[in-house]
């Protein structure tokens, strides 16, 4: 009959296609090692090193490097900064999620432009920035100073920093997570006769509940370990403006080489932490 296709050139074909997408076993391995091999010279082995150097003079020196009072005081720094820019950024972001993928306007597209200007900017031109505006010699130093408020070299500098290097994290994860589920289920419920934040706690919230967790999760690890745009700000004051990263920098700067890595390794434990909950937060928002 026409356009009857024979069996065999069915099975000749599935051959074919067969053997186009499938590689020797050799070939596999091969790619497989590789990846292994690279991801243990670029990241396990410089974990093992980090650990290994910190204990290198023993526990003693470990744990009096973590008990410093200049790393006690950086640890509740990075902490109090994380504590602040974290629910922020994370209001902004959803604030920004909802307007864009909910609404039409004029102007849209510069505002997603802007959300992911940080991503752009290297963190120390940023920093630099916040210094020609709230420096002392900057556009807004002199009516700052006249009602006698720091923000460089001071802990709002460092806060100012952190946020506009951390904001796009939760507004660029709901985004096209948001995009993706429509607005069909918010009119339905408007249309049952639902308001304002009653459609968004009970309906818009539900569904980005994961994927704003883990928007959360990626903004606090990078919160925690801002290191460029901070730097600039901060004035590297020892126990006053050090964050853990750079109270890491000037261990090392300054030969202290086991408590360097000391410290180095609680960041490495809270990024531990934090792989493992993004870890987590990817399984749940994927069932």
């Amino acid at each position: 009959m026409a356009g009857t296709v024979p069996v065999g050139a069915n099975t000749r074909t599935n051959a074919k296609q067969s053997r186009a997408t499938t590689e020797a076993p050799w070939v596999k391995w091969v790619l497989i090692g590789a990846a292994i091999l690279v991801m243990g010279w670029l990241l396990i082995l410089p974990l093992v090193i980090v650990i290994a150097e910190a204990l290198k003079q023993g526990a003693g020196v470990f744990f009096a490097a973590l008990s410093d009072p200049d790393a006690l005081s950086a640890l509740r720094l990075t902490l109090l900064v994380a504590v602040i820019t974290v629910p922020l950024n994370t209001v902004f972001g959803i604030a920004a999620a909802w307007v864009i993928t909910k609404f039409q306007f004029r102007g849209k597209g510069l505002l997603i432009t802007l959300i992911d200007l940080p991503f752009s900017i290297s963190p120390v031109v940023a920093g630099l920035m916040l210094v020609l505006v709230f420096g002392s010699h900057g556009w807004l130093g002199p009516l700052l100073e006249s009602w006698n408020m720091s923000i460089i070299f001071a802990v709002p500098g460092i806060v100012l920093a952190t946020l506009f290097i951390t904001f796009p994290f939760v507004a660029r994860e709901l985004i096209p997570l948001m995009e993706d589920q429509g607005t069909q289920e918010e009119e339905a419920a408007v249309m049952l006769g639902a308001k304002g934040w009653r459609v968004f706690f009970q309906v818009t919230l539900p569904n980005i509940k994961w994927g704003l967790l883990y928007g959360v999760i990626l903004c606090n690890a990078r919160a925690m370990g801002e290191f460029g745009a901070v730097s600039v700000v901060s004035g590297h004051i020892r126990g006053l403006t050090n964050t853990l990263p750079l109270h890491v920098e000037i261990l090392y700067n300054e030969y202290q080489f086991a408590a360097s890595f000391a410290v180095a390794s609680l960041l490495l434990v809270l990024a531990l932490i934090t792989l493992i909950l993004k870890s987590w937060f990817t399984r749940k928002g994927t069932h």
